[in-house]
């Protein structure tokens, strides 16, 4: 039987506005998969397009970040790295999950707007440009964590067992940095303020989080800083699980465990509330 206007044939897809505090239809993100990879493989070919050193970069941020680093806290305020540890390793490991945390973030809080013409024109889960930032990020980890396994092999450091839980530790830096990347990328599109603040926020993030230094090290009557910083818990947590330093108290890794994935319970749901008006006010 033909179809006619009469019998008109049965849709494939409706797309219609989500009014739901919760993301995509499962369903659909994985029907978009190939999208997904596509979004991820554009991201790293743009990032580096032009560029003399190319991949290099992946490398030579975290070191020179690190070194810098370990020049302002080790050299000039004159903390020390706990015994057997080069600075410049402490400073590394921390700079790894640092780099992980701030990339996803910043790229997802301002991916939506870069990308302002295909939501316009192209119906899509818009959750696929936030995820396609978290591909991207974790190929520059992985990197990253090649070269400080070569470090920790150099100088011999090696934390046992505790290296196991090291992705438990980075999948929950990605929850914590998804979750502030889905709230400001949702935000920025109506308000376009976000993108500026949201730079200086991880800048002053960077120096209010214990990297490059452990918690011990600051002045006792500003610890308390540090304790509510849902980061702190985890970053002990990485160079316990890579460096052999010691294992943050069973409090402050509680925390950070419950506050990232609330984060990203927070970022998830308002991304989903806002998604509807994307195309309308992008």
């Amino acid at each position: 039987m033909t179809d006619t206007p009469l019998n008109p044939p049965k849709p494939w897809f409706v797309a219609r506005p989500r009014k739901s505090w919760f993301p995509s239809n499962p369903r659909d993100l994985w029907h978009f998969r190939g999208l997904l990879a596509r979004f991820t493989a554009r991201d790293l070919t743009l990032r580096y397009r032009q560029t003399v050193l190319g991949m290099t970069w992946v490398v030579l941020q975290p070191l020179l970040g690190a070194g810098v680093l370990s020049f302002v806290f080790g050299s000039v305020a004159g903390l020390s790295a706990p015994k057997g540890i080069p600075y410049l390793v402490f400073s590394f490991a921390g700079m790894v999950a640092w780099n992980l945390y701030s990339n996803i973030t910043m790229r997802a809080g301002t991916v939506l707007i870069g990308n302002a013409q295909m939501i316009q024109k192209v119906f899509f889960p818009r959750l696929l440009l936030p995820l396609s930032q978290v591909g991207s990020s974790l190929v520059d980890l992985a990197v990253s964590l090649v070269v400080l396994a070569i470090m920790l092999a150099v100088y011999g450091i090696w934390a046992g067992w505790a290296l196991l839980l090291l992705p438990v530790w980075l999948l929950l830096f990605v929850f914590a940095a998804l979750g502030l990347g889905l709230t400001s990328g949702a935000l920025a599109v109506p308000f376009r303020d976000v993108q500026y603040v949201l730079p200086v926020a991880i800048q002053f993030l960077l120096f209010a989080t214990p990297i490059a230094y452990s918690i011990s090290a600051a002045p006792a009557s500003t610890r308390w800083l540090f304790y509510i910083n849902p980061l702190s818990g985890l970053f002990e947590a990485v160079r316990w699980s890579t460096l052999g330093t010691p294992f943050p108290s069973s409090g402050l890794i509680t925390y950070s465990i419950v506050a990232s994935l609330a984060m990203f319970l927070l970022g998830v749901m308002v991304f989903s509330r806002l998604e509807r008006r994307f195309a309308d006010v992008i």
